[in-house]
């Protein structure tokens, strides 16, 4: 998993600061392509708002791959959406933000619209996902899967 980083500067007026995440919750490894959630909120604490969407409707916890505070933050969401629009998973109701998307193409849309310094990690650390596989598959096993992860997220 990738985690972007971007802090408000010090300038910036708080009450204007609006934040972007992209999260994802691991799951199966049959697909190349990870499924992202692409959202903002309002929020002083962002994480609340992920934690609430983390709560017993996916089998893992969200991992962060991206957090950007900014004033403009409707629009760079919007093009978020435009640009990965055909990987969609809900086509009927536009307020579901789940999208099948490469990391690396996200991180490129968020760079190419935000002027601040961004820092992305691509590793998804998916404790609950990677320490359940552990509790019930073989080692060799495990490793297999963890190498597809690995692939999947490159």
């Amino acid at each position: 998993m990738s985690s972007i980083k971007l802090k408000a500067t010090e300038n910036e007026s708080k009450d204007k600061i609006v934040s972007i995440h992209c999260i994802e919750c691991k799951r199966s490894t049959r697909h190349r392509v990870s499924v992202y959630k692409i959202g903002m909120t309002r929020r002083l604490e962002p994480m609340e708002r992920i934690d609430e969407l983390g709560d017993a409707s996916v089998p893992f916890c969200f991992d962060v791959h991206a957090m950007v505070f900014s004033d403009n933050a409707p629009a760079l969401e919007a093009k978020l959406h435009e640009r990965f629009a055909a990987g969609r998973l809900n086509k009927v109701n536009g307020r579901k933000e789940f999208f099948r998307a490469d990391i690396a193409e996200i991180e490129s849309v968020i760079r190419a619209n935000y002027d601040a310094v961004v820092e992305v990690m691509h590793e998804a650390v998916a404790e609950q996902f990677r320490e359940s596989l552990r509790m019930v598959l073989p080692k060799p096993a495990i490793q297999q899967v963890e190498r597809a992860v690995a692939r999947a997220d490159v």
